[in-house]
Order: C-alpha cells, then sequence, then structure tokens
C-alpha cells in the first residue's frame, strides 16, 4: 500500500514538475533552460496551469497498477470470505461484509478531473457536492465482482461512510451505489455519517448480528477509529501495531488524493490552499 510520505512526494512532484514550486525556492527553470525554450518555439501561453494534484491524478487515470491494486484486495477479501464461509458451522451468526464507499468501492476519478479543469488546488466542497448528486462515481476495479460474488453466497453488504449533502447524503449515496450495479444499495445497508467519520459505533453494531470477515477501506479510520490522530509518527506506529491485520480481516486500498493522511500532515483532512499548504506539502515530500 502507498504511504503518507510516498502520496505527499507524488503530490508534490506536481508542483516541482509543473513549476509551481522549485527546489530550494528558486524558479524551476534557469534562464538558459528558458532561452532554449523559447528558440525551440515553445508556447508557454498555451500551455495547461499547473496543478499540485498533477502527478496523483495522473497515476490515478493511467496507471495499470493501480487498477491491480483495486483487483488484488479484492481477490483478498474474497479468499478470506471463501475462508470464512468454509469454517462456517449451524448456529453460528450470518456473515457480512463491511465496506467504506469513496475510494473503495466507488472510484471518484472524475470528480479530481473536474477540481483540476475548474483550476482548484485543493479539495472542494461545492464541486464534490454536484458531482455526488449528479452520480459522478464509478465502481472501482472489481468492486461489483466482489460483492456481486458476496450476495450470491448469502452474504449481507453493509456501507458505512461519511458524507455531507445536507438531507439529501443518503439518498445520493443509496442513488449512487446502484447506478454502478453494488448490491444492497438500500436504506438497511447503507449507513452515511453527515456530522462525524467515527464508523465504529456503526461497525459495531453490525457486528452483534453478523461475523465480519473482512473490512473494506481506503483510509485507516475506515478500520479503526484509533487512528485518526494528527501525528504522522503515531499514525504509522498505530498501523503498524496491526500490520497482521492487513491483508487478512483489514482490505485496504490506495489514495493519493485525500483522507486522513493528510490530516496527519496538516491538521485537516481537507486543507484550503495557502501558502501554509504549500510549505507543508513541501516538508511532508523532503521528510521535514
Amino acid at each position: 500500500m502507498i504511504s503518507a510520505k510516498t502520496v505527499s512526494a507524488l503530490v508534490l512532484a506536481a508542483g516541482i514538475g509543473s513549476g509551481i514550486v522549485g527546489c530550494g525556492g528558486s524558479e524551476s527553470a534557469s534562464s538558459s533552460e528558458t532561452a532554449a525554450a523559447s528558440s525551440s518555439g515553445a508556447n508557454t501561453a498555451t500551455s495547461p496551469a499547473p496543478n499540485v494534484y498533477d502527478i496523483a491524478l495522473a497515476w490515478r487515470e493511467t496507471s495499470a497498477e493501480r487498477d491491480m491494486l483495486y483487483r488484488q484486495g479484492f481477490n483478498v477479501a474474497r479468499d478470506r470470505l471463501d475462508a470464512a464461509l468454509q469454517a462456517q458451522k449451524p448456529g453460528d451468526k450470518p456473515l457480512a461484509v463491511v465496506t467504506d464507499i469513496d475510494d473503495t468501492v466507488l472510484d471518484s476519478n472524475t470528480y479530481w478531473t473536474e477540481l483540476i479543469a475548474a483550476g482548484k488546488q485543493s479539495f472542494d466542497d461545492a464541486i464534490w457536492d454536484k458531482w455526488v448528486e449528479n452520480n459522478g462515481p464509478t465502481a472501482t476495479p472489481g468492486s461489483v465482482d466482489f460483492l456481486g460474488y458476496a450476495k450470491s453466497k448469502g452474504v449481507e453488504v453493509f456501507y458505512v461512510s461519511s458524507r455531507d449533502q445536507g438531507e439529501d447524503t443518503q439518498k445520493f449515496a443509496v442513488a449512487n451505489l446502484a447506478t454502478v450495479g453494488l448490491p444492497f444499495a438500500d436504506d438497511t445497508h447503507v449507513t452515511m455519517l453527515r456530522d462525524s467519520s467515527d464508523k465504529e459505533p456503526a461497525q459495531k453494531a453490525i457486528e452483534e448480528k453478523f461475523t465480519v470477515p473482512v473490512l473494506l477501506g481506503d483510509n485507516l479510520n475506515d478500520f479503526k477509529r484509533v487512528y485518526y490522530v494528527k501525528s504522522v509518527g503515531e499514525r504509522k506506529g498505530l498501523a503498524e501495531q496491526d500490520a497482521a491485520e492487513f491483508g487478512r480481516r483489514f482490505v485496504l486500498f490506495p489514495n493519493p488524493t485525500d483522507g486522513h493522511w493528510m490530516r496527519a500532515v496538516f491538521g485537516d483532512s481537507e486543507p484550503a490552499d495557502t501558502p501554509e499548504y504549500r510549505t507543508k506539502l513541501r516538508d511532508a515530500a523532503t521528510g521535514k
């Protein structure tokens, strides 16, 4: 899986590579390089505006490795589910899969391309809310196959996620899931948290009635609330204590553009684009 430091480096690379920031605070191209570009007829006036998300979004959009990380995760989840099905005995609680939604079973790539097209350099709630309302998400690679397989085995799927689009939050989430063909897209199986990102109470309520052999998410907080801390080092240490759970009960998917890893870096999961944000981004990418 991709670490917060690696992701930050990827995102920063977009800024460095496209000229947002230069090494040591200097200009990103020397005068001789600029002259060479001019003499070759380069038309900088028509170049797209640089964006700190460029390299991360290029990876999300084009990388076969990303797609296979999703396939790999869902393959692991299927193996864990099959093992649980084989171990079940008469009288046991029924099995269930519990999953996050965004960037776990629903893909947000088209949101990010809209954000870049709008010239935004940080998460934008207005664009996000409209994208959700318009059924912008698509299915992540392998999600429909795995959750459909779970349903075919008599295993229920519960979605626990946090969003806030006002009173329509639940309706939009159910519609997003149903539109891409994911099973159990109904109010009984979908729990949307508007005022909190703490999923543990909802998860524990499910576990009172079901045995949950696998949890799916793109964020450590999708598995345990204890990871919700504002220190990169502490967050890594807490995750390391549970290393044996990953690839077993916890199946983690890649997300280089948002999540609580950003909270540990910036103090906010959705930081505004400020000079302080750019400085912290550079510091994170250089291990400071």
